[in-house]
């Protein structure tokens, strides 16, 4: 399904435990056995990898009521070691996540920048960090040399 306007880059983790990979093909696998394609645009690795998904142009299944308007980005980890609901974002994830959003925002820069869990009606804990305090949505877009 095309994707319309772009009015949210909506942030998510992948739920597995931070002593455990979670690679690229399961988390598509995932999404295909769930929804029948992938869910989320860019997935960024524990080592700050970042592996693009769907196009842009494509609506993903990762936000209920919002895919036609949103692009999904989700990072490895999430959960501690025990299991617990836990920032387990690597400094290469950090920065990896904060220069996508600032490359988006060139690109879609009215859209607003959310946890998964800042969305109505969500209850779980989903990205497992608070988005809005750390200040996404203002940052300037990254304008490349020319």
């Amino acid at each position: 399904k095309p994707l319309k306007s772009v009015k949210l880059l909506i942030i998510h983790c992948v739920a597995n435990r931070c002593d455990k990979p979670f690679e690229t093909e399961n988390l598509i696998a995932c999404g295909k056995a769930k929804y029948g394609q992938c869910s989320y645009h860019y997935y960024i690795r524990r080592n700050g990898d970042i592996i693009p998904l769907l196009p842009e142009s494509v609506q993903g299944v990762h936000a209920r009521h919002y895919n036609h308007c949103s692009l999904g980005i989700v990072y490895e980890g999430g959960l501690d070691e025990s299991g617990k609901a836990c920032d387990t974002r690597t400094p290469e994830q950090k920065q990896t996540l904060l220069t996508l959003l600032r490359s988006l925002r060139y690109d879609y820069p009215d859209a607003e920048i959310l946890g998964h869990r800042d969305l109505p009606w969500v209850t779980k804990e989903c990205p497992c960090f608070d988005v809005k305090a750390e200040g996404y949505n203002d940052l300037p877009p990254l304008v490349l040399e020319q």
